[in-house]
């Protein structure tokens, strides 16, 4: 009889192989097409038509090759990222087919996969360590840890003298346009929720200091009446799952599912349901399905028509260039697909902003593959830590990178400091550093 342990080694090591992992990423692009059939019944800017259903599955069967990267390719902080990514632009490609928007879609179709491909390159595969000219010891660190605390704690309190609203999720937008922080306390929430919280929680819960992994949560959980985002209620949420997914799965698979998994059930519920988004089916098919996915993907669609007819950026969208060169914008880009499209303020990904917007299609090919090598720098300060502890402890910038542009992501929301937490913290200090961890860096016999 195989025990409980025996068969979960087993899972995981079959997921981790050459054919587990092709069966993952395969039937996960099948269900990212057949989320957006199902988006497109509630959202009315993703359109869906039989007419044209048989070029939009040709489409992703093809580029669906690229996502064999991800077979052969060793975890990393770029793995976990780029996969998010790959969602998006598979995503963008189908939406792309069935676009009621004019502009040249074949030609940004073709970008948008082109500049995917020169992304994922470096992401995936520059992993050299960099050489640690500063390493702190055990004890520094560990007063690293509590000094990240009080700083999230003092954020905490300094921001709810400016709004603390307990209120539902389905009221957050009557009062958060009203917000205003100051810049420096903005940079702080940033820093603080997207990354050296969520740093704190996997170093704590891997030392096995449960207790302070637990008062995170709640600190995460305190910036929700503050900054009333769906992004700060679910977050520890989303450690909390993506803690317990690793514990059971290897690096490469729980990377994998993290998003599938949520996708999936968000399917079922609403194909089985017909239900309404105001049933509680629909609330989490709207949450994961359309908002977590295809609302990034859909954000190309619509960047790619407005600066079809629109001047480009040149990059004045980031605040420091807009003050030294001429920008034919004064508001963020955000607010103006807003006042065009009624559909929100539409912030973008990489590929949006730092891509079409600042460059156009067919230069943004060139952007994707510069914002590779800014995200590889992740994968080189993190070399010799344990996968589940760079996956749990970057958990949350993925969600990032689908909704920010790049340089959004890494300075406002700490991408950076957190490269810089992962090149100084001592090696080997986690107990999750066994044998199980040096498992999950080497690949599996198919």
């Amino acid at each position: 009889m195989i025990s409980s342990s025996g068969f979960i080694d087993d899972v995981r090591f079959r997921l981790e192989s050459k054919p587990g992992l092709a069966i993952l990423v395969a039937l996960h692009s099948v269900v990212t097409c057949l989320s957006l059939i199902k988006v497109a019944n509630y959202q009315s800017y993703i359109h869906f038509s039989h007419a044209h259903v048989w070029t939009a599955v040709a489409i992703a069967l093809a580029f669906s090759a690229v996502s064999l990267l991800f077979v052969t390719a060793r975890f990393s902080f770029g793995y976990l990222a780029g996969f998010y990514l790959y969602t998006m632009i598979l995503g963008f490609l189908w939406i792309d087919v069935f676009s009621n928007y004019s502009y040249a879609r074949l030609f940004a179709g073709i970008s948008a996969a082109l500049s995917l491909v020169l992304l994922l390159l470096p992401v995936l595969f520059v992993r050299a360590p960099f050489r640690q000219l500063v390493i702190l010891s055990q004890a520094n660190f560990e007063h690293l840890l509590t000094a990240i605390m009080v700083l999230s704690a003092a954020t905490v309190a300094v921001a709810s003298t400016y709004n603390f609203r307990l209120v539902t999720i389905a009221h957050i937008y009557d009062y958060r346009d009203a917000l205003d922080f100051p810049g420096a306390l903005r940079y702080l929430i940033g820093w603080t929720s997207s990354t050296l919280l969520p740093f704190s929680f996997a170093c704590y819960w891997l030392l096995g200091y449960r207790w302070r992994a637990a008062l995170v949560l709640v600190l995460l959980l305190l910036f929700y009446p503050i900054t009333l985002t769906k992004f700060a209620f679910f977050t520890p949420a989303w450690l909390i799952a993506l803690t317990i997914l690793t514990h059971f799965l290897a690096a490469r698979s729980s990377a994998i599912l993290s998003i599938s998994i949520p996708m999936l059930i968000g399917l079922v519920a609403i194909a089985l349901t017909d239900a309404s988004l105001n049933s509680i089916p629909g609330r989490y098919f709207d949450l994961v399905n359309i908002r977590m996915i295809a609302t990034a993907s859909s954000a190309l669609d619509i960047y790619n028509h407005f600066f079809n007819t629109h001047p480009l950026t040149s990059f004045c969208q980031i605040s420091v260039l807009k003050i030294l060169t001429h920008c034919p914008y004064q508001e963020p880009l955000a607010v103006m697909m807003q006042n065009t499209y009624g559909f929100g303020n539409l912030n973008a990904s990489l590929f949006a902003t730092e891509g079409v917007a600042s460059v156009g299609i067919y230069l943004a090919p060139l952007t994707a593959l510069a914002s590779g090598l800014v995200l590889a720098i992740g994968n080189r300060a993190s070399a010799g830590l344990s996968p589940r502890f760079v996956l749990v402890s970057s958990g949350v910038l993925p969600h990032v990178l689908l909704n920010v542009p790049l340089t959004v992501a890494m300075v406002t929301h700490g991408t950076a400091i957190l490269f810089l937490l992962w090149y100084v913290m001592p090696r080997g200090m986690l107990k999750d550093q066994d044998a199980r961890a040096a498992s999950e860096t080497s690949t599996p016999a198919a």
